[in-house]
């Protein structure tokens, strides 16, 4: 243990607010402030510090606890005890509201800060903490605290607990390189209130608690009052269990706070200066603290070994003092330089094991008188030095029993530790079939794995056959499309030259309705130039013969055209059946594509959830593995047979990590590698179906013109159908203008039997002529008369249509 320091009592004092209760009767509030260490209630009050009504709890707490935290944790004792009257807030003080920031009191604050100094102090550091939380009431036994505990309701306190409430805190530190233990106790105290019984109106059962605690917090007092005295040789620790409980934080080892909780209302002013002469009295104790460092074994042996020494040189000293005291006695004169100064003694410490001088020889010669109280005054003082050694040989002999004690400790702790080896053992055994059972799990993972993977390459494999086959059906589309242009352009041939021969057509007509009116005037003039009229009608049967022969061509070449359009268009229905089929696999293939995703990300939610699972088992190996060197280290020279076992424990998990490591790279790896196929057939997806979208485009392209065609085609054709109509006209007149004028000829040539036989003959011939040139151009020029026309039309339709 560290050597024993002084240091005063710490009184700090609480003013809380006037509550609804005193403001509705009108209190005052009585309590004046003369800065942060006086409180003026009658006279002045002199603490530690002083917080008015309006302290928050962060500030009661950095004032009153902060540095006790450091303290516990530095090996020292603490106790924190709020004291006062019932309803003065003392259970505010120590508890507050739990879970709120602002409102929290000293009890949730400590916890929270006790671990935040923990995790900011050296990593070599081990604690044990403790925590016990009882409370004492009726101070006829200590009981721990159960949720059945019943709060009445007191005309001061809505919520009094009648009992002393009493929250411990045990931390014990080690530090595991060198060894060294510190240990360190916090009493957090939550006194029941001092209540009259006039002012709380209490009855029955609740009479007898305040009877008790009134009785307890009177020991407590009394206790404080011998204290502060110093003067009485017995303080009553026994009196109340609540003093004994407290009697290390009362004049013992243990740095202590009392924070004293006081009413504002001038209703409770006799119990306010009661609490504050309480306070003042509280003041003036002294402890005596001192670090509770538990020294080792080896530590022990050495200062064991120091005060040996140091016990033969006082052994030495005394037979010096024994020798020159007989010299003394014998009336001899000793001088100066032979004898021990007051300066060598002072220097010397006493030791145990120092033997006490029983029996003094008697005086053979005599003395003077001055010569007789020096030697009583150097027996005085070889009798002080003997009560010095009785006092440490007694504490030699306490040290003695904490040896002892210390070592049925380590024998405890060896058997826990042997009973902690035990259990490690099991949970190392438990993990390793968790361990089997997780590389079954990962060996069914990984078939799912390649069985995934073998679907995959099939499934690849037929969308690149697909593809290929599209490919080919957009080829055989691009030539389709290329004939389709074709047979446009020869169409748009076939029309030029129809209008052409609709032109020379109606030209013939017209010089052929002009050489019969010039006929019918010869005819009905002059029969001089009838060889001359036998001329023209052989030109005009060449012109029609070579009509005929190019309408013939035309009508053959129409066939043709026809029969190409019949294939093109079968070989195009065939086309679309191909693509539909094409775009329903294509459909097909994606879903099978995002199923396969959708799996694949299964099977990485899986693989993470196996990884978290590993690093959770690698961290309990950690964990277990630091346990076991901890207890090696601890225990090297006592558990030398388990050696063995343990380096084959690691190097089983060493082989257990480094297969799971294997595992999980062979996993990145696959997985990675389906990644990039899974990209490269996301490419080839979205490629075909740019490819879609174009033939899309040029499909509806083709829509548009045939659209076009088709109206233009109509207007044609009512254009022709008009033409036609006024041909027939025309030929209706011609016909009609040439009867007559062969009815006028024959009235007027009645007599010339042989010539008008020959116009007759001559008239028959142009007529039968002109009937056959009007077949023949309305066959060439009217649709729907004409049906090799109108199967051009309905191919021309037919191609724009696909």
């Amino acid at each position: 243990m560290a050597d024993p320091a002084e240091c005063s009592i710490k009184v700090m004092c609480r003013f809380r607010p006037l509550n609804e209760a005193e403001i509705l009767r009108g209190d005052k509030f009585i309590p004046k402030f003369k800065g942060e260490e006086t409180v003026v209630q009658g006279k002045p009050y002199v603490f530690d510090r002083v917080f008015p009504s309006n302290t928050s709890q962060e500030q009661v707490y950095n004032a009153c606890a902060k540095q006790i935290v450091k303290d516990v944790l530095e090996g020292y004792n603490g106790t924190i005890f709020a004291y006062g009257q019932t309803s003065s807030g003392k259970t505010h003080t120590m508890e507050g509201k739990l879970h709120d920031p602002q409102l929290m009191g000293i009890i949730p604050r400590i916890a929270h800060d006790i671990f935040d100094h923990i995790y900011s102090m050296d990593e070599n550091l081990e604690f044990h903490i403790k925590v016990n939380l009882s409370k004492v009431p009726n101070l006829k036994g200590l009981f721990y605290i159960t949720p059945h505990q019943i709060l009445f309701f007191v005309d001061m306190n809505e919520h009094s607990s009648r009992s002393h409430s009493i929250f411990l805190i045990n931390i014990k530190q080690e530090n595991v390189e060198t060894e060294k233990k510190l240990s360190g106790k916090l009493y957090l105290v939550d006194l029941a209130g001092s209540e009259k019984v006039s002012k709380t109106g209490a009855e029955g059962s609740v009479l007898d608690e305040a009877k008790n605690i009134n009785k307890s917090l009177s020991a407590l007092g009394n206790v404080i009052s011998a204290l502060a005295e110093g003067t009485k040789t017995h303080v009553p620790y026994r009196d109340s269990k609540m003093t004994r409980i407290l009697q290390d934080s009362l004049g013992g080892n243990c740095r202590t706070t009392i924070v004293i909780c006081c009413s504002p209302s001038i209703f409770n002013e006799a119990e306010t200066k009661s609490t504050l002469m309480f306070g003042q009295r509280a003041k003036t104790i002294k402890n005596t603290v001192s670090v509770n460092l538990e020294l080792t074994a080896e530590e022990w042996k050495k200062k064991y070994e120091k005060e040996k020494e140091k016990n033969k040189t006082l052994k030495n000293v005394i037979q010096h003092l024994e020798m020159e005291l007989n010299r003394w006695r014998n009336g001899e004169a000793v001088p100066e330089d032979e004898q021990i100064s007051a300066k060598d003694q002072k220097n010397l410490e006493p030791c145990d094991n120092t033997p006490i001088i029983d029996n003094i020889a008697p005086v053979v010669a005599s003395i003077t008188t001055e010569e007789k109280r020096k030697y009583d005054e150097e027996i005085t003082s070889l009798y002080r030095q003997l009560d010095d050694k009785d006092d440490e040989i007694n504490q030699q002999s306490q040290l003695a029993e904490k040896l002892k004690q210390q070592m049925l400790d380590q024998d405890e702790l060896l058997a826990s530790t042997r009973r902690d080896y035990e259990k490690i053992q099991e949970e190392l055994t438990r993990l390793q079939i968790e361990n089997e059972a997780a590389k079954e799990e990962v060996k069914e993972v990984l078939q799912a794995l390649e069985e995934l993977a073998v679907n995959y390459d099939q499934k690849s494999q037929e969308v690149e056959d697909k593809l290929r086959a599209n490919e080919q059906l957009a080829d055989e589309l691009a030539q389709k499309t290329s004939a389709l242009t074709t047979t446009q352009r020869e169409l748009g041939q076939l029309q030029e030259l129809s209008n052409h021969q609709k032109k020379r057509a109606t030209e013939i007509l017209n010089l052929l309705l002009k050489d019969l009116g010039e006929i019918g005037g010869i005819i009905g003039t002059n029969d001089v130039k009838t060889v001359m009229i036998e001329e023209e009608f052989t030109m005009a049967r060449l012109y029609i013969s070579k009509m005929k022969s190019e309408v013939k061509s035309l009508v053959n070449r129409s066939k043709q055209l026809e029969s190409a359009q019949i294939d093109s268009n079968r070989k195009m229905n065939a086309s679309e059946r191909e693509l539909a089929a094409c775009q329903l696999l294509i459909s097909q293939h994606e879903a099978k594509i995002k199923s396969l995703t959708d799996y694949m990300q299964n099977m990485e939610h899986k693989r993470r959830q196996l990884e978290e699972s590993q690093d959770s088992l690698n961290e309990e190996l950690a964990k277990l593995r630091a346990q076991e060197k901890m207890h090696e280290v601890s225990f090297k020279d006592k558990e030398k047979e388990h050696l063995t076992l343990l380096q084959d424990a690691e190097e089983m998990k060493k082989t257990l990590e480094q297969q799971m490591e294997s595992h999980r790279e062979a996993h990145q790896k696959q997985l990675s590698r389906l990644r990039d196929e899974i990209e490269e057939k996301q490419k080839t997806i979205d490629e075909i179906r740019d490819m879609n979208q174009k033939l899309q485009l040029e499909q509806e392209k083709l829509s548009l013109d045939y659209d076009r065609l088709k109206a233009e085609d109509q207007e044609r054709e009512k254009k022709l159908e008009k033409e036609l109509q006024t041909l027939h006209n025309l030929r209706r007149l011609f016909v009609q203008d040439l009867t007559t004028r062969v009815k006028k000829s024959v009235e007027l040539d009645s007599d010339d039997g042989g010539g008008s036989a020959a116009q007759k003959q001559k008239i028959s011939f142009l007529e039968n002529n002109l009937e056959q040139l009007t077949k023949v151009h309305k066959q060439n020029f009217f649709p729907g008369k004409n049906p090799n026309l109108a199967r051009d039309l309905g191919f021309c339709r037919t191609t724009y249509t696909y």
